[in-house]
C-alpha cells in the first residue's frame, strides 16, 4: 500500500523514537563524569517534576468539559508528548554512553576529560576542556573531542606544540598547562 493512503498518528510528526540518538549513530558515545550526572539530573527532573505537574494540569483541564476546543488539554498534551519524547531520548543516551575517567597514565596530557590552556601564535591563551558530544558547551569552554583544537591536541603534554586546521587556516598553538578535575 502506498504511504500516501496510510494515515500517520497525529500529534507525532517529529522523527522516530526508536532510532539511536544523533551521537550515538556518529560513534560519539563517550562521556564525562559529571555530564552522565548532569543527563541523569535532567532524566529525574522531568520523571519527578515536570512530568507530574503537567500530568495534573492535563487532567484539571480535561475535567473543564469539552476537550476538543479546551486549549489548555490540548497544549497540556501536547507538552506531555515532549516530555515524554525528551524522556525516552534520554534513557536512550544514557544506556548508550560510556563514562570515561582518565587513568594515571592520562594525567599530564590531553586526553579526554582534560583541562588545557593553550597559547596561540599571537600570545594569545584560551582554556578549555575536552568533553563528549553531549556536553558541548562553548560559553562554559567545553568543546567535543571531535573538534579540530581537540583532534589536534590529543596526547600533547605541557610545551607541545600542535598545528589547528581554523576556518580562517591553521594556526600553530602552544600547550601551556593540562589539569584534570
Amino acid at each position: 500500500m502506498s504511504k500516501a493512503f496510510v494515515k500517520e498518528p497525529e500529534g507525532d510528526d517529529d522523527e522516530d523514537d526508536d532510532a539511536p540518538a544523533p551521537a550515538a549513530q556518529k560513534g560519539g558515545n563517550h562521556i564525562t563524569l559529571e555530564g552522565f550526572n548532569a543527563l541523569k539530573a535532567e532524566l529525574d527532573r522531568l520523571w519527578k517534576v515536570e512530568r507530574p505537574r503537567v500530568t495534573e494540569e492535563v487532567s484539571v483541564a480535561a475535567a473543564q468539559g469539552d476537550r476538543s476546543e479546551n486549549a489548555e488539554y490540548i497544549y497540556g498534551k501536547k507538552k506531555l508528548r515532549e516530555i515524554d519524547k525528551k524522556i525516552r531520548f534520554l534513557t536512550r543516551r544514557l544506556d548508550a554512553v560510556t563514562v570515561v575517567v582518565p587513568s594515571q597514565e592520562q594525567l599530564g596530557k590531553v586526553y579526554f576529560g582534560a583541562w588545557f590552556t593553550i597559547e596561540d601564535e599571537d600570545g594569545n591563551e584560551s582554556t578549555y576542556r575536552i568533553v563528549g558530544t553531549d556536553e558541548t558547551d562553548l560559553a562554559a569552554k567545553k568543546i567535543s573531542i571531535r573538534s579540530p583544537v581537540a583532534q589536534a591536541l590529543l596526547g600533547k603534554a605541557e610545551g607541545d606544540s600542535a598545528l589547528v586546521q581554523r576556518p580562517k587556516g591553521p594556526a600553530e598553538v602552544t600547550v601551556v598547562k593540562v589539569w584534570y578535575g
